[in-house]
């Protein structure tokens, strides 16, 4: 990124080392440095791409975090298993595993590294099952942007909550990153939306397609809205809880979330056998890197033909990572912040 190592050409050797944002111990965005650390080779069946583009989302800020405590059987229990966080990158391919026929250098891709991150340095090795190629004029923030919402609120809306058209759906967190493409992607899908976000987001929202929206610091939604008005409330940031929400649900409705709490993970097994409403927490980031890269092609297919578009908070290079993860930690951006060659 910024004063980044040379890229490698077709026959030059890749370099040693490379810049990345390390985190070595747990706690707020100060414990990041950015450290001169080794290039990943891809092996037999990797891409190894260098990076121009990559984002910090909570899963990001999490795993920095250890926190909540949950996290830490996922991230490692006393330190990051993984120090290189990130896990959207675009870029080219500087260099292929012996079994990777189809793709070649400098070839411009966009991937997803899952729970393995790595993708806040210069390179990140990514599964050839994972790449996806990136289509003419989608720029790499672009295609890390929809990654970074898309490949979560794609999985809810069109395999948990089975959008289809004329449905209801409320959407809450609607001016961030999963909020604003899931409002784009249940209105594609044929559903009427309503927003839920801040004062200062409320025409974005608009812009993006909801038929309402509810500015939650003049209204509290789960008070206000119409009880059994909706077949879904999607609660991309988590901070409703299906209790508050249930009353607005119609018979058979479903209350979505991202974001992994005690009670949610409780209410998902019960209501999966019991109730008339159902509420439901899901991990898509650890579904199989070819379902993953298979909805990665259709989203960057819906931005190529003008049908979605990514929300872009801020852009801070590599070195300013501390800085990104500040800001992600306000809970107050507005859609995706990305890290920038």
């Amino acid at each position: 990124m910024s004063h980044s190592t040379p890229a490698p050409s077709a026959r030059s050797p890749l370099p040693a080392t490379m810049r990345a944002a390390v985190c070595r111990r747990y706690g707020p965005p100060d414990v990041l440095g950015v450290e001169q650390v080794p290039v990943p080779r891809p092996g037999d069946t990797g891409v190894l791409v260098r990076v121009e583009a990559t984002t910090v989302d909570r899963a990001d800020s999490a795993a920095r975090m250890g926190a909540p405590a949950l996290a830490r059987l996922a991230f490692g229990l006393r330190r990051p298993r993984n120090p290189v966080l990130g896990s959207a990158a675009a870029g080219v391919v500087a260099a292929r595993g012996a079994g990777v026929e189809d793709l070649r250098v400098g070839d411009p891709v966009v991937g997803v590294t899952g729970t393995s991150f790595g993708a806040h340095a210069e390179y990140v090795v990514l599964a050839r099952a994972g790449v996806t190629a990136l289509p003419a004029g989608i720029s790499p923030e672009t295609a890390v942007a929809l990654a970074d919402g898309g490949l979560t609120a794609l999985p809810f809306l069109r395999d948990h909550a089975r959008l289809r058209r004329g449905r209801r759906v409320l959407v809450n967190g609607a001016s961030g990153s999963v909020g604003s493409a899931a409002v784009q992607l249940a209105k594609h899908l044929g559903a009427t939306v309503t927003g839920v976000c801040g004062t200062a987001n409320t025409e974005l929202v608009a812009g993006l397609g909801a038929d309402e929206v509810i500015d939650r610091t003049t209204a509290d939604f789960t008070r206000t809205a119409p009880h059994g008005a909706y077949d879904l409330v999607f609660d991309a940031v988590g901070t409703s809880g299906f209790a508050r929400c249930r009353p607005l649900l119609k018979q058979g409705g479903a209350y979505l979330t991202p974001v992994p709490s005690p009670a949610v993970l409780l209410q998902t097994a019960w209501t999966a056998r019991f109730g008339r409403h159902r509420a439901a927490v899901a991990f898509t980031g650890l579904r199989p890197a070819e379902a993953r890269a298979a909805d990665l092609a259709h989203l960057l297919a819906l931005a190529a033909a003008g049908d979605m578009r990514p929300v872009i908070d801020s852009r801070y290079p590599l070195q300013q990572a501390v800085q990104a993860h500040r800001r992600v930690d306000t809970g107050h951006k507005t859609g995706v912040v990305v890290l920038t060659a």
